[in-house]
């Protein structure tokens, strides 16, 4: 008798301890963040993977309504790709004609403010500047900046690709 009372106490102990769980309701709700993932994932991988087309680029048409600078009315300045990472060649003249500028820039610079100035004193009302495809930009704003020291100068910029 004494082992049973001492059984029905442990098996009381352990009926405590026992927690009885409730059964699981599934939701309703589908959870949508894999399936985002998944899409964002297929788009990178199709972005990553194409290749576009370069023998489909399309040739633009001339502007109709934009006005042209006269060449006979302007100071031609000219800006040529120099060998390795030199700054550009600058040329006073219409292409790569006789000596360019000195390559420093502030010998450049009042080398280009005096002829631009020259060619207003001269009847000229506009400076176009022609630039290979290769010159840099910070070339190009240097001698643009020059230029537009002159008052009352039109500025007309021109790249040009050397073949």
């Amino acid at each position: 008798m004494a082992d049973t009372e001492q059984w029905m106490e442990s098996f009381a102990d352990d009926e405590e301890s026992l927690h009885l769980r409730r059964p699981r309701r599934d939701s309703a709700e589908l959870d949508m963040t894999p399936m985002i993932d998944c899409v964002f994932l297929l788009l990178i991988f199709f972005l990553v993977a194409s290749q576009t087309d370069a023998a489909n680029a399309v040739e633009l048409p001339p502007a109709r309504y934009g006005v042209g600078a006269d060449p006979q009315k302007a100071v031609m300045i000219t800006l040529a790709k120099d060998s390795g990472n030199n700054p550009a060649l600058v040329y006073l003249a219409d292409g790569k004609i006789g000596e360019p500028l000195p390559r420093e820039p502030h010998a450049q610079q009042a080398a280009i403010t005096s002829a631009v100035d020259e060619g207003r004193r001269g009847g000229k009302n506009c400076v176009i500047i022609k630039g290979e495809k290769t010159v840099k930009y910070r070339d190009a704003a240097r001698v643009v900046a020059a230029a537009g020291q002159v008052e009352g100068m039109r500025l007309f910029l021109a790249i040009f690709e050397v073949e």
